[in-house]
């Protein structure tokens, strides 16, 4: 019986990270045109928020990263690179989420914006060849990642947090 426990807990796990990937590949592809490049809002990074309800949102949110990259043509080093700066945001997520005090909801949202304003900037130089300068890109790629990530994200915060009994009952 505790085997079948288990079993079912990964089960569950494993659906639940397929599902945030295919969510975040779903909302990367219809807004495609405005999720790359020097300026970007990627609508999708506000699941980055994910990880702070459960662990299998950073594999769920690095998957998606990764496939929606992939399957849209970023070079190679933006699918590795870019799946990275989500892949580190989201264990920042998680960890912000584990410590204990009032502050967590709002400094869970930082990590994904400081990992994606700092890397993407140097993937989108030397794979996309902007010639726009580094701190530029830097506060261009950091603010769409505060309206996707701080605005958008918190607002999806504010909903899971409310449902999050029924949302996350097993996670």
């Amino acid at each position: 019986m505790k085997e079948l426990s288990k079993n079912m807990g990964n089960v569950h796990f494993l659906t639940t990270a397929a599902i945030i990937a295919a969510l975040y590949l779903a909302l990367m592809v219809p807004f495609q045109p405005i999720s790359f490049g020097p300026i970007q809002f990627r609508i999708s990074e506000m699941l980055c928020v994910l990880p702070f309800f459960t662990l299998a949102g950073i594999p769920g949110v690095t998957i998606g990263c990764l496939l929606g990259n992939f399957l849209l043509g970023a070079p190679l080093p933006d699918v590795i690179f870019g799946t990275l700066a989500t892949l580190i945001g989201a264990f920042g997520t998680y960890y912000i989420s584990q410590m204990p005090g009032r502050h967590t909801r709002t400094l869970s949202l930082l990590p994904p914006i400081l990992s994606n304003a700092l890397i993407i900037p140097f993937v989108l130089k030397y794979a996309y060849g902007a010639e726009d300068l580094l701190p530029f890109m830097m506060f261009t790629v950091g603010f769409g990642e505060v309206l996707a990530v701080g605005v958008l994200g918190s607002i999806l915060m504010g909903v899971l947090e409310r449902y999050r009994s029924v949302i996350f009952k097993y996670a």
